[in-house]
């Protein structure tokens, strides 16, 4: 592996005849067997945050794994230190980028908001619906709307210290694949989705949200072992089983749930509490929106989150920020 991390390499093997390089990521065929397809991040120096063209990136790169006949199983990984830390906050938050995701103007429109998060998922929602199966390679984090992106795949495989979670459902976010219910029960996904706290990759094992967590250094051997045995498998048999496993998971309501939680991630970053998050991150930058965020210490709501973005307001407005 290149450099002193778990990152994988973008460049490894050769582009499907269909696909390469996009702006986000990579896909390539597996450089010893040219029967799994290798999408990569590659996004390094901003640990692969989601960007504005990551979404369409995933489905593109899916969508050329798919018709290549060759391919029978497609590998999910990041390059660099991490595998995913989220949507981009310098992006979405602290930057004054006006999107149908982060409105200013009032009263918000929560359709077109929703049009767009909808469209963000049914694009992460391409790993889950591919006739052939993915497997996400973990390393160091899958958090946020990483851990979206991962739990969409088939099977995970983690290292035993990487991290998986989703901090913004203590503010500004809601887990819009709405995946945990159903891989870890509601006793277990409550438990994370109350706090925002994460686990590591050997809890994540034990409760069942994984298959399997690894040591970082076993991390490749265990992915590929399992990418081998599964690319001997012939296509049909591979998206039969797929079929009969998802079509009973859809049946218990995920896909009713991932519409209940896109219209609710849009107001989670509209509410009041959620434009206190903004501006905190405009105003002292996002570090500091987080690790208010995280710490523990009562985040304002209603009429106090009101008073404090005003507050805010004026010490943007007066160019008086603080990084």
């Amino acid at each position: 592996m290149p450099g002193d991390h778990n990152g994988a390499d973008p460049d490894a093997g050769r582009p499907l005849a269909n696909g390469g390089d996009y702006t986000s990521l990579s896909v390539r065929h597996d450089a010893e067997n040219p029967r799994i397809a290798r999408i990569t991040f590659n996004r390094p120096q901003r640990l692969n945050a989601i960007g504005l063209d990551t979404p369409g990136d995933i489905r593109r790169a899916v969508e050329a794994a798919n018709a290549c006949d060759e391919i029978h199983v497609i590998v999910l990984q990041g390059a660099g230190p991490a595998f995913c830390s989220g949507y981009d906050i310098v992006q979405f938050a602290e930057s004054g980028l006006e999107h149908p995701c982060r409105q200013e103007a009032q009263p918000w429109d929560p359709m077109a908001d929703y049009r767009t998060m909808r469209a963000y998922t049914d694009d992460f929602m391409s790993l889950w619906r591919s006739p052939k199966p993915t497997i996400a390679r973990v390393h160091k984090c899958a958090i946020a709307g990483g851990s979206d992106i991962a739990l969409c795949c088939d099977l995970v495989i983690m290292e035993d210290s990487a991290r998986i979670g989703y901090m913004p459902t203590r503010v500004w976010g809601c887990p819009t694949t709405a995946q945990w219910t159903y891989r870890l029960g509601p006793e277990r996904a409550k438990r994370l989705l109350l706090t925002g706290d994460l686990i590591d990759g050997t809890t994540a094992e034990r409760w069942g949200l994984v298959s399997e967590a690894t040591a970082p250094e076993q991390l490749d051997a265990a992915v590929s072992r399992l990418a081998n045995r599964m690319a001997a498998v012939p296509h049909g048999m591979l998206q039969m089983q797929k079929m009969v496993v998802n079509e009973a998971v859809e049946r218990m309501g995920l896909l009713s749930s991932q519409t209940l939680s896109t219209l609710f991630d849009g107001i989670t970053r509209h509410n009041p509490e959620g434009m206190w998050f903004r501006r905190q991150a405009e105003a002292h930058g996002f570090k500091s929106a987080v690790e208010w965020r995280d710490s523990g210490t009562p985040i304002p709501e209603g009429d106090a989150a009101r008073a404090a973005i005003a507050e805010l307001d004026a010490l943007i407005a007066a160019g008086d920020r603080s990084d």
